[in-house]
């Protein structure tokens, strides 16, 4: 049988009670843990980076996680029909059964006793491949948004034979062999004796077609590949390792079947000043020894290129203080509201000093007469 998926919540470790936020921040964790930039070259944690984004592409959005916390992967899945046979993620994905793969193991051994469904589900409509590509953006295009354009490859019906196969003014015939059913029955000694077993067709190779004169465009095959070029919407807030997806823009699917979706990963270079954690901005400020000591107005950058925010030093700030800024962060994703702005302030010890600035020092520092700072003192106290 077909390998089941496993449950969004399992796969970021929650339960169906988790909040928004719980979901938000067991992605970050679990994106960070599997990225493939921290596993190159392993296969198991870019399948498990791929699932994480699958599950939180559904579960961050509040009209998907409606859809699957009711009817499972049926609720999110074109192709299983919401609340109608769409037994993948029944109870939340907790079971899954193929009626079609079932039907293949009971005609193998019984010669077809579950009334024709194997044969229904190889010449039933087949839903498109999901394909997945990779996107890379720049800090700043993943703070406010942006439009970019990716080339992809897909499988779609051909333009000539429309998906037939068969050149124009020829016709697609019914398989004689198989009566169009793509199976062909044989018998085969087991341990129970004599028992009947289908196979695949020789003749039509499984399809109950056969084209006798190929369309010259695929070669019969029905399908061509080709380069697509796609403006991707990207909505301000987004985080590194994202998944977008795009429904119906993966591979065309076969006997009527639903196209499969475009799944795009993005990838967002680091800043060369700012750090992001969630919606959150941090960054070292430099200020000078006056500004700490007495206090100033300093114009602090902000992630708009040009813009800064006046904020004021309070007077004796000692380096590593961080100071927080509201609202001046990244947008929420998918939501409403910022985060905060956070820098920490580095004082820096001025170099180069000529003869009359390290006088003026001098001069200070017999002013200050012995230091007042009560670390300075313990740490006094304690060597002796």
């Amino acid at each position: 049988m077909a390998d089941s998926k496993r449950d969004y919540y399992e796969v970021l470790g929650l339960d169906k009670s988790a909040s928004a936020d719980d979901i938000k921040k067991a992605y970050r964790t679990l994106a960070k843990k599997y990225h493939p930039d921290m596993n190159p070259g392993d296969k198991e944690a870019e399948i498990r980076f791929k699932e994480v984004g699958e599950a939180y592409e559904v579960l961050s959005d509040p009209d998907k996680k409606a859809r699957y916390d009711q009817y499972g992967f049926a609720g999110v899945d074109p192709n299983m029909g919401a609340g109608a046979g769409g037994y993948g993620g029944y109870g939340g994905g907790g079971f899954s059964a193929d009626f079609g793969d079932l039907g293949d193991i009971f005609s193998s051994i019984f010669g077809g006793g579950m009334g024709g469904s194997s044969r229904s589900s190889r010449n039933g409509p087949i839903q498109g491949e999901t394909l997945q590509e990779q996107i890379t953006i720049s800090f700043e295009e993943a703070v406010f948004g942006c439009k970019k354009e990716i080339s992809y490859n897909r499988i779609e019906k051909c333009p000539t034979c429309g998906g037939s196969g068969a050149a124009k003014g020829s016709t697609v015939e019914t398989c004689k062999a198989c009566g169009g059913s793509g199976q062909v029955r044989f018998s085969q000694r087991t341990m129970l004796g004599m028992m009947q077993s289908t196979r695949p067709c020789d003749s039509c190779h499984g399809t109950g077609k056969i084209i006798k004169t190929p369309c010259a465009y695929c070669n019969g095959k029905g399908y061509v590949r080709i380069k697509k070029t796609l403006e991707i919407n990207i909505e301000p807030g987004i985080e590194d390792g994202t998944p977008i997806a795009i429904r119906g823009y993966g591979n065309d699917g076969r006997n009527g079947g639903a196209a499969g979706d475009l799944v795009v990963y993005v990838r967002v270079m680091p800043h060369k000043f700012f750090e992001r954690d969630g919606d959150d901005i941090y960054f070292n400020f430099p200020i000078s020894f006056a500004e700490a000591a007495l206090g100033a107005d300093v114009d602090v950058p902000t992630l708009v290129e040009g813009q800064t925010e006046k904020y004021h030093i309070p007077e004796g700030t000692q380096t590593g203080t961080t100071f927080c800024i509201k609202n001046r962060g990244v947008k929420h994703f998918r939501g409403r509201g910022y985060g905060n702005l956070y820098f920490k302030v580095n004082v820096e010890t001025p170099t180069g000093l000529n003869e009359t600035q390290k006088q003026k020092l001098r001069e200070f520092a017999e002013a200050c007469g012995p230091t007042n700072s009560g670390k300075k003192r313990g740490f006094m106290k304690w060597k002796k």
